[in-house]
């Protein structure tokens, strides 16, 4: 570039020593200066030149792009971190609950902590625990730890328990669209489970659901399974309480020890605690087979071959409370009349001067000992019934309350009274080791003075207990007072039965379910008998007796005809539900088919001759495996087809093993029904085959003196 000509005359000074002139002529340039600046002058910045502008906005701006990169990064690298820390293999933790998919990817179960969340800065992994010691609520142990206990299942074992004290630990269990089954008995029996209204959770015990409609039943254990393979197990350690939410399709599981009968175990404050296993397999069979092997006990033993051939005959809706000895010889004759086996002959309620004494009523019974003998000389096998209860007006009571044999009132000083469906008494506790010598003491009298061959165990369930109690050894779990009671039954356990469950798989006699109504329904009637015997089943019960043919004819309580002031149950729901028994583990009569008509008398000599040819070795065959493998005797359809999405949802047809179907009828006035098989070779009753499998038939004929039955073609 060429320089201004003027500039170019501009003289150049070296730095150095001024000259007068040089003094004088700043002097006259800094007066003229100043002297025209105005006082109130402020000098402006310089402006960069207009070309420089979008360079400088692009600067700031890159600046401000580079620092947000940087925060960014940051961000994703802290998630990344904890995203590490909070996963487990397949399961995925948040504040609020967590998820666990399958090996191929997809969501099978998801829970919620309903009672806090966790605080996720207090949270951290070590190898296959993943812990928490922070909650919105204040300090806690959780840990969720990762295990696989072989290639085809993954488990975790989850853990919430508080450090301070709060009311309780709910989580809530999503059921999503997939069937789940397991829990207990329930008064209305639904296979798959079907949730109604609103439940609060209320505690997991044993119950007589005949009793209380929203209670759990007499057989449970917490343990569930599902559709897609899921399993969940709640410890033995929790206060468990379960409740339901039908819109919300979830179960409320909650641990308490407020207004509960769960106690804290002696040491411990009441620190609720909420844990348990949940396992994934590859199919729902393998699973629950994991399950049974890894978590129930197994019969050691297997109950007397006759009870699996020959039909039970009980007194019990026959004659009520009214029977006497001349009533009991005739209902023998009369089996004896009409050409039926019989493996054993039960005298139920009530043969006992009073409730708690172990001796016949003299004026019902007055040569028991002759009775008896007669019995047995006609080739009948007898059992009594027997009950926890010892009622006030018993020559037990008294003996009892000197010996301390009783649960007491919390105090421990008095007995505790209970009302039962028969009176007012006290209740055996069964933790007293001195209880059980002499409860069980009476039975061996019993059986060595009159031969008896066994004894039902009536009641036991916890909700006969008194809502606040105390027993000889004290007790976390109410629960394990039922589990002692049936203990009772181990010497006597080829014919007998008992009728809760708890822990109690390893006792090799009969379950018995709650009493039926005789109404067709799922509420006590014929419609609940498979749900009920599929659901006692996945909970590792084997051996199960259906309770009495055509149920108990209750007044109010029977779709009844003719007969006495009570009635009998209608002619065709009694055909239809001895079909049933007949494939059962256990047949038992009490109203006998010889009330109808001789036809009814033929169909029951079918169905029970059946039983002895077809599916009495059949079960046997498969109650000796059941020692070694915990499978059940009866299952669900989805057991030899677990990928098969229809076989879920069948609830009135059921499996013997793996090779025998029925598909009974179990609606009035119908002689026909759907009938679904899964995939295999099939033939029916009628010789027909079917090969094509699965397939539905539709409105497949059935006639009132048939079951429709197949057998897998190998």
């Amino acid at each position: 570039m060429t320089q201004d000509p003027q500039e170019e005359r501009q003289p150049y000074h070296r730095r150095g020593k001024r000259t007068k002139k040089d003094s004088q002529v700043a002097a006259r340039t800094a007066t003229t200066m100043y002297t025209f600046i105005p006082d109130n002058f402020s000098p402006a910045k310089a402006k960069p030149p207009k070309e420089l502008k979008p360079m400088l906005g692009s600067v700031v701006l890159g600046l401000l792009l580079v620092l947000a990169a940087v925060v960014a990064w940051c961000y994703y690298s802290t998630s990344l971190r904890k995203a590490e820390r909070l996963g487990a293999e397949l399961l995925e933790l948040r504040a609020s609950g967590f998820s666990i998919r399958n090996q191929q990817g997809e969501q099978v179960f998801r829970l919620a902590f309903s009672s806090g969340s966790l605080d996720l800065e207090s949270c951290a992994r070590e190898g296959d625990i993943l812990s928490c010691s922070r909650s919105t609520g204040g300090p806690l142990n959780f840990f969720i730890q990762t295990v696989r206990p072989k290639d085809t299942v993954m488990c975790y074992r989850v853990r919430w328990e508080e450090l301070t004290p709060v009311p309780s630990v709910e989580h809530t269990m999503f059921l999503g669209e997939v069937h789940w089954y397991g829990g207990a008995e329930m008064r209305t029996q639904h296979w798959p489970i079907q949730l109604a209204g609103l439940q609060a959770p209320q505690p997991f015990v044993t119950s007589d659901v005949y009793s209380s409609r929203a209670a759990f039943g007499g057989i449970l254990e917490r343990y569930w399974l599902s559709s897609k393979a899921v399993a969940i197990k709640v410890n033995d350690s929790v206060p468990f309480h379960l409740g339901w939410n039908a819109t919300g399709r979830s179960l409320l599981l909650q641990a308490r020890y407020h207004n509960t009968p769960y106690k804290p175990p002696v040491g411990r404050g009441p620190l609720p605690e909420l844990s348990y296993r949940v396992c994934v397999g590859s199919d729902v069979t393998s699973i629950h087979k994991y399950m049974v092997r890894r978590y129930f006990n197994k019969p050691s033993k297997v109950p007397a071959r006759e009870a699996f051939r020959d039909p039970i005959w009980s007194t019990w809706a026959l004659y009520g409370r009214a029977v006497d000895q001349d009533k009991v010889l005739r209902f023998a004759e009369k089996i004896r009349k009409y050409r039926f086996n019989c493996s054993y002959l039960e005298i139920d309620d009530m043969y006992m001067p009073a409730y708690g004494d172990f001796t016949f009523d003299e004026a019902k019974f007055p040569n028991a000992t002759e009775m008896f003998r007669k019995l047995q000389e006609a080739g009948f096998r007898v059992t009594l019934w027997v009950h926890p209860f010892i009622n006030y007006n018993s020559s037990s009571f008294g003996e009892g309350v000197e010996r301390g044999l009783f649960v007491r009132e919390p105090t421990g000083r008095l007995p505790a009274l209970v009302r039962w469906w028969n009176g007012i008494g006290a209740v055996l506790d069964f933790t007293h080791p001195a209880a059980r010598e002499w409860f069980q003491g009476h039975l061996r009298r019993l059986r060595t003075q009159y031969s008896i061959s066994s004894f039902k165990f009536d009641a036991g369930e916890v909700s006969y207990l008194p809502p606040d109690f105390s027993t000889f050894r004290p007790l976390a779990d109410p629960n394990i007072w039922s589990r002692r009671y049936t203990e009772m039954a181990l010497p006597f356990f080829s014919l007998a039965e008992v009728r809760v469950g708890y822990q109690s798989q390893n006792i090799s006699c009969f379950f018995r379910l709650i009493d039926r109504d005789s109404v067709w329904g799922h509420e006590l009637g014929l419609r609940s008998l498979i749900p009920a015997v599929l659901t006692i089943s996945m909970l590792g019960y084997p051996f199960i007796l259906p309770d009495l043919i055509g149920g108990n004819a209750v007044p109010g309580h029977t779709a009844a005809m003719g007969g006495g002031d009570a009635g009998i149950p209608e002619r065709e729901l009694y055909v239809r539900w001895l079909e049933v028994a007949a494939f059962m583990p256990a047949m038992q009569f009490s109203i006998p088919p010889w009330l109808y008509d001789q036809e009814v008398v033929e169909i029951a000599r079918k169905f029970a001759a059946l039983r002895a040819e077809l599916v009495a070795p059949l079960l046997l065959e498969l109650a000796g495996e059941v020692t070694d493998t915990g499978d059940p005797i009866v299952r669900p359809l989805w057991w030899i087809a677990p990928g098969d999405e229809a076989a879920h949802r069948v609830d009135s047809q059921f499996l013997i093993g793996d090779t025998l179907l029925v598909a009974p009828v179990l609606e009035p006035g119908k002689q026909e029904r759907d009938v679904y098989l899964p995939a295999g070779k099939w033939r029916s009753y009628k010789g027909e085959l079917f090969i094509k499998a699965p397939i539905l038939l539709t409105d497949y004929p059935v006639d009132l003196d048939e079951v429709a039955y197949f057998t897998w073609v190998s």
